[in-house]
């Protein structure tokens, strides 16, 4: 009987083991590094307020496809952009590096490429694109490289470009039609233009809308292109007297005279921008020079945009009216200060990936210069003044980049603001080259 309760015991007390081994628990997580048990809880990210500026001001043709962008970039990772845009001038560019030097600056900037931006590259305020791949590889990976627009300072690039520029002669068709003049073509010459001007002044219209107290600098850059050709105009003379300075001095000639034969309107050296471009969209002018931007200008303000028409402007002498100004001038930087800050730079990253996109490029300039790997692509919806620019973009033979770029802004600022003076005689073209020249940045 011993043996047989014995047995019966042994039997139970190794069913109770097995059934022990099968409700093991099991083994406990490895330790972290940190000596935790347990994974650290996933933080939450938090939106950030980008402070970005541009400009792309009230203003601005392209206004509206700028908020579309920035709100669908909101939209989709639920920061905010605090959008401090202004118009592009000499002011505005004073004020971006005033809020640089103070400590106020941006976390994102829209803004020239070249000279302009040089005080910025060398006092280390932006951050180069080659720094940022090495955090995020894929940046502006749909871009060229060389159309990216390398500093002068150091040869890296800086800016991701959206929408490159050119600029051509914008024509009010209605004005053209009531005065017998023929819309110019591809042969447009510069002694056709002043004989067209003198029929259009003497049926009372004006024939250019310009300010040359505000703007006078697209009228500069063509008119000194044509003493020039493609090869040699991106050059900054060194004296009113050498080859550069020549051109300069009868360009700036050639828009004394249109003054002098009352081709602008009677309040050029006193109006601005705004003011005298209007008369373009009042069917009171004939002719302006302004860049491809202004072509959403024309869309919001005109009665028709068929009414209008973008074609070469007038040439002279080497130049043919088939070569244009253009090239890729401005971009998105991402500053020093953004880029430092841990709670900002990834989301300063994804903004200007957002804002830079194939499709969104195409948004801001399907008919200018681009940096697009891809190219840009026409809407399906384009009107009359888009498919021209494309047509006029198409028939180039040359594009040249603005040599007014060339400047340092101190110089440029004080060469334009006295181009007024040069037209009314009060300094002569030489004298106001050769001080601009003397000016150092």
């Amino acid at each position: 009987m011993k043996r047989i309760i014995a047995l019966v015991l042994a039997i139970v007390l190794c069913t109770a083991m097995f059934a022990g081994c099968q409700k093991a628990p099991a083994p406990a997580p490895a330790p972290s590094e940190s000596g935790s048990s347990s994974a650290p809880p996933v933080e939450e990210k938090k939106p950030v307020e980008l402070t970005v500026v541009t400009s792309y001001s009230a203003d601005d043709g392209n206004r509206g496809n700028y908020e579309n962008a920035y709100k669908a970039y909101e939209a989709a990772s639920g920061n905010k952009v605090k959008d401090a845009s202004g118009t592009s001038n000499e002011e505005w560019k004073a004020k971006i590096m005033a809020d640089f030097e103070t400590g106020a600056e941006p976390d994102i900037l829209f803004y020239f490429s070249g000279v302009d931006a040089n005080k910025l590259v060398e006092s280390g305020k932006v951050v180069s694109i080659e720094e940022i791949r090495k955090v995020y590889p894929d940046y502006a990976s749909n871009m060229k490289e060389e159309m990216m627009g390398k500093s002068p300072v150091d040869g890296k690039n800086y800016s991701v470009p959206v929408n490159g520029y050119w600029e051509g002669l914008f024509v009010n068709k209605k004005v053209l039609a009531d005065c017998g003049v023929a819309v110019p073509g591809a042969d447009y010459t510069w002694d056709q233009f002043m004989k067209d001007c003198k029929t259009i002044a003497d049926k009372g219209y004006t024939p250019i809308a310009c300010s040359l107290q505000e703007v006078p600098h697209y009228w500069f850059e063509f008119s000194t292109f044509n003493f020039g050709t493609v090869a040699n105009h991106a050059t900054l003379p060194t004296s009113s007297s050498d080859e550069a300075g020549k051109a300069w001095v009868s360009g700036l000639n050639d828009i004394k005279a249109l003054y002098e034969a009352g081709f602008f309107p009677k309040n050029t050296t006193t109006a601005g921008d705004a003011e005298t471009f209007q008369l373009m969209a009042d069917n009171k002018a004939a002719f302006a020079i302004d860049g491809s931007w202004k072509i959403g200008w024309f869309q919001e303000n005109a009665a028709s945009v068929d009414d209008f028409t973008v074609t070469y402007v007038p040439a002279k002498n080497d130049r043919k009216a088939t070569d244009m100004i253009g090239g890729l001038s401005m971009g998105y930087y991402i500053t020093k200060k953004a880029w430092d800050d841990p709670a900002k730079q990834a989301a300063c990253v994804d903004f200007v990936k957002a804002m830079t996109t194939d499709d969104v490029v195409s948004t801001f300039g399907a008919t200018a210069v681009t940096a697009l790997k891809n190219g840009t692509t026409a809407p399906a919806n384009a009107d009359s003044l888009v498919t021209a620019a494309l047509a006029m973009t198409k028939g180039a033979t040359g594009v040249a980049p603005a040599a007014q770029d060339l400047l340092n802004q101190a110089a440029r600022n004080a060469m334009f603001a006295d181009v007024k003076n040069v037209v009314t005689g009060k300094t002569t073209a030489e004298a106001s080259i050769d001080a601009t020249l003397a000016i150092k940045g």
